[in-house]
This record gives C-alpha cells, structure tokens and sequence, in this order.
C-alpha cells in the first residue's frame, strides 16, 4: 500500500477547489492560481487580493517587483511617478514600449503594460510628487496596505519613513535600492503578526498524553487477530500508543526514563512484528521519541503569552495584531487547562497504512480537534467580533505562530558601534550596505555631482568614524565602492529581474502574515553571486 496524503495536503487541495462552480471542472482563475494556493491556501490569496500596493518610482526594478506580485493576484497596486520615458528608461525597462514610450508618462506607460498580465488586478497611474503628497495628502500615503520604494532620495525617504513609522496602523515601508550589480532591501513595520510560519516542526500528535478516543481505539484493536496484510497498515501512532500503554502497565505508569530503559522500548515495539519487511513498526521504533517526549506549550508560543504582559488585548495595535493578541489570549487560557497544551491538529503526517486504517484514524484527531476549537473559542472576549475562517486558521496554526517586532529604516546608521562591530563581523554584508548609503548621502549633499570613490568614502568615515582598513573589511569596501561608483545610477535589467523575484516574495510573506520575512538589510551582490543578511 502506498503512503497516504497528509490532511495538510487535503486541506490545500480542498483551498484549491473552494472556489470552483462544480466539483468536476476547475474554473479559469482555480487553474491561474493552482500552484500558489499549494503555497499560501486560500485565506492567503484572499490575503492578496484585498492588498492595496503603492510603488514608487516606474524604474525597471519597481516594475520587475510588480510583475511579480501582479502575476499572483495583488488586488490592487498604484504606480507613484510623476516623470516622462527617457530614452534611457526605454532601454531597460521591459514594462515600457520602447521608443514609442519615449515622452510619454513612465507610470501611465508601465501600467498599461504590466495590466496586461493579469487582467483580475486593478491598477492605476499616479503623476502626483512625493513631496506633494507628503505635504498635502499623508492619508492617501497611509491608506495603501503596503508600499514599495526603489531609490528615493534620502530627504523623502526620511519623510516617509517617519510618517509610517508614526503611525502603527499604518503600512508597511519596503525600501530598495540598487546601483550597478550591488543592492539591499529592507522592510520596516512596527510588529508583524504571522499565523502561520509553515515551519518545519510539525503540529503535536500527542502520543504521550492520548485523547479518550485515540487510547480506547489502540486499546480496543484485536493485534492478534488481524491478517497479516492488515497487521503490517496499522498505523504508527496507534503502535506507539498501544505500546506505551503496555509498557506503563509494567512500570508503575511511568514512561521510558533512562536511555536503556527507551532502547527496552523500542525493541519491546520490534517484538511487535510479525514479519522483518513491516515498515509501520519501523516507522513506529524511528517515531518511539513521541511516546515518551512531554507534549507541552513549545517555548517559542510561551515567549508569545509574555507578549500579553506587554501590551494587552485592546490597545492600539494594528488591526490584524489586535485580533492576534485577542486569540493569543484566548490560547492562553486554553492551555492553562488539562491537557495544557496547545489544541490538537487533524493534521496527520504521512505513514504506512491503508486507507480504511488511516481514514479511522484521522476522523478520530478531526472529532477532538474540532471539540478542542469549540473550547477554545470559549476563551475568546465577547468584545471581539472576528469570523470563523480567521479562528479557524488560527487554531489550526497555533504551533506555527510568530510576532516580529520591526525598527525604522536607517536605524543602524546612526549606531557608529553596530556599524563597526557589523564591519567585522560580516565585512562584505556590511561593505555593501554602507556604500549605498554612502551614496545616498553624497546624492543628497551634492545632487548630480559626479561620484568617486574618494568620496563615497568620505560618507561612510562620517557614519563609522576612522577605520584601520585592512584584510577582509578593506577588501570588500574596496569593491563595494568602486562598483557603485562605476555605476551609481545604473538600474541593470538583470539586477531589476533578481531584485523584482526576491522583493516580491516577502513582500507577498508581510501581506498574507505566512511564512517568515527576511530580517533587517538583504543585500544584494551580482559580482559575486551571494546575497546576506545585516541584522538592521
């Protein structure tokens, strides 16, 4: 017998065919969306849908990141330029029509363009300044779900980032910039609730503390009397309960202790087989940890309920992160309860079984888990008005569940020491990020000087202090330097095309609060051939 789909599988399976009009034919946008509703399920993708993007700057790079991000379905995205196609711009943008862009508006051009690729997106054109805006319109700034910027001038950049930075309902700022093959990116918010982290520490299947219906169903089941091919499809979960049982009934109802006692275990489980080849019972020795291994609240969903004595329930907390801290403590109260520990999942990982053996047992996890989310949802405040989609993912995910806490961009540049320890500790991360902000520096103090590297240098000495160059650190500021000044305002295709895939994934990661987003500055060298990151 083959080895059977996790739930986990079924349940994306299902996410991909919720929206179908018959169960027999997937319809035009099930088919367009298939592979990622495998990665983020539906509650993600409806995650994207209601996003409103706003990118500033039509430069090859912003457009490269919008490809990607209106390929999946962003709901909606406006595109902030108030400049004219140069015919530099029409040489390597590929979202603009070449000559025939020449004159015409860089943001009206890129959007008509990158329209055509999804015609579900709503995009629009917005010749406005940033300076405008800033000045006479903040809210519009604040209304976006997310905005990207790609080279902004340090002055607005400063203005912007403020504005969001004050505002803890506001959006996301993620900052780009780029010069020749170098280039960084950072994302600044104030928390980030993540429902879940698909992280790679599966749900509990709580083999040590068994639910009623899991240990009466091992106990119950006749071993003896089975057929041989039946025999070797039970699976591994009720082995391991059905010998842990035994082996407490001959221990004073304790578990394994000492390591021989867990080899004696295991080879009380081996003794189980009624022939060499049954891979369940090996399954069930490789998995005999889960037996006698405390099912507790992990440490990290621990850290999360301190989170609680900080900031309570109620207080001004983004939207999504006030639902977060209410079902957080709702999951507080829920594991302060026997069994005291986080709700059970249905969840099941693949194992040898049949299919008849593996259904029983998955509705038997699918009944608790479901009486499990009943309780749960008795904790929560009635001053909470939240959906039970929201609940459900919620519940479903509490293993997974994460809060990050973010700093404002260009923190780290006004720290001389953490910029120096930075050098030292990963001299090329580090290298790069200062010669790009060298050269935001020189372009805001001296705009359309040419640039060298003498006086880049001259900017990060100003952030740093003097530096003793040698080895590794002088080796990777040397070439830092000299190629953004071989190239400072050079926006490459393929350094746009690289940027424009790992900008919008995290930012698809901050929209649909799943999986985690890169931390502090993610550098960029195409020289190389590396990317790092700079704690930020």
């Amino acid at each position: 017998m083959a080895h059977h789909q996790s739930q986990d599988s079924q349940d994306i399976e299902q996410a991909t065919t919720a929206i179908l009009p018959s169960p027999i034919q997937p319809d035009k946008k099930a088919r367009r969306y298939d592979r990622q509703l495998r990665l983020w399920a539906s509650s993600g993708q409806s995650a994207l849908e209601s996003a409103r993007i706003l990118v500033i700057s039509a430069s090859a790079t912003s457009t490269s990141i919008l490809k990607n991000l209106v390929l999946p379905g962003v709901g909606h995205f406006t595109l902030l330029d108030p400049e004219n196609v140069t015919p530099e711009n029409a040489g390597n943008n590929f979202f603009l029509e070449g000559l025939k862009s020449v004159g015409k508006s860089r943001a009206e051009e890129a959007v008509r363009l990158l329209g055509e690729l999804n015609d579900g997106v709503e995009a629009k054109a917005n010749t406005t300044t940033l300076d405008e805006l800033l000045t006479s319109d903040p809210s519009y700034l604040t209304s976006f779900t997310l905005i990207i910027v790609h080279n902004l001038a340090l002055p607005l950049l400063s203005k912007l980032s403020a504005l969001l930075w004050s505002d803890l309902q506001g959006p996301s700022l993620v900052v780009v910039r780029s010069a020749g093959y170098l280039a960084e990116f950072f994302i600044q918010f104030q928390e980030h609730p993540i429902v879940d982290s698909h992280n790679e520490t599966g749900p509990s299947l709580r083999i040590d503390k068994p639910f009623p219906a899991l240990l009466e169903h091992a106990m119950s089941l006749d071993f003896d009397s089975l057929e041989d091919i039946d025999h070797g499809h039970i699976p591994y979960v009720v082995i391991l309960v059905r010998a842990m049982e035994n082996w407490k009934k001959a221990h004073d109802g304790t578990a394994p202790q000492s390591y021989a006692q867990k080899q004696a275990f295991k080879k009380s489980i081996e003794a189980m087989k009624r022939k060499i080849d049954e891979e369940n019972f090996d399954e069930a020795v490789a998995q005999a940890y889960r037996s006698w291994t405390p099912t507790i609240v992990p440490s990290d969903i621990a850290v999360l309920f301190s989170e609680l004595e900080l900031q309570q329930p109620g207080s001004s907390s983004s939207p999504n992160a006030a639902i977060f801290f209410h079902l957080l403590a709702a999951l507080r109260r829920f594991t302060q309860q026997p069994p005291y520990t986080l709700p059970l999942s249905s969840t099941l990982p693949d194992m040898k079984s049949d299919t008849n053996s593996y259904i029983h047992l998955q509705n038997l996890y699918k009944r608790q888990a479901d009486q499990e989310k009943e309780v749960f949802k008795s904790f929560i405040g009635k001053e909470l008005s939240v959906d039970n989609e929201t609940v459900d993912e919620f519940v479903k995910n509490t293993h997974g569940l994460r809060l990050l806490r973010g700093k404002p961009f260009g923190a780290i540049n006004i720290h001389r020491e953490a910029l120096v320890n930075a050098l030292q500790t990963q001299p090329k991360e580090a290298a790069t990020h200062l010669a790009l902000s060298a050269l935001a520096g020189f372009q805001m103090k001296e705009p359309g000087a040419t640039v060298t590297v003498e006086k880049l240098m001259k900017e990060v000495h100003a952030m740093v202090g003097p530096l003793e160059l040698q080895g590794e650190v002088e080796e990777a500021l040397h070439n830092a330097l000299g190629e953004v000044a071989r190239a400072p305002t050079a926006d490459l295709p393929n350094t746009a095309a690289f940027l424009g895939g790992l900008v919008a994934q995290e930012t698809i990661k901050i929209i649909t609060r799943q999986y985690v987003p890169v931390k502090g500055y993610c550098v960029v060298d195409l020289v190389g051939s590396w990317t790092g990151c700079l704690d930020g």
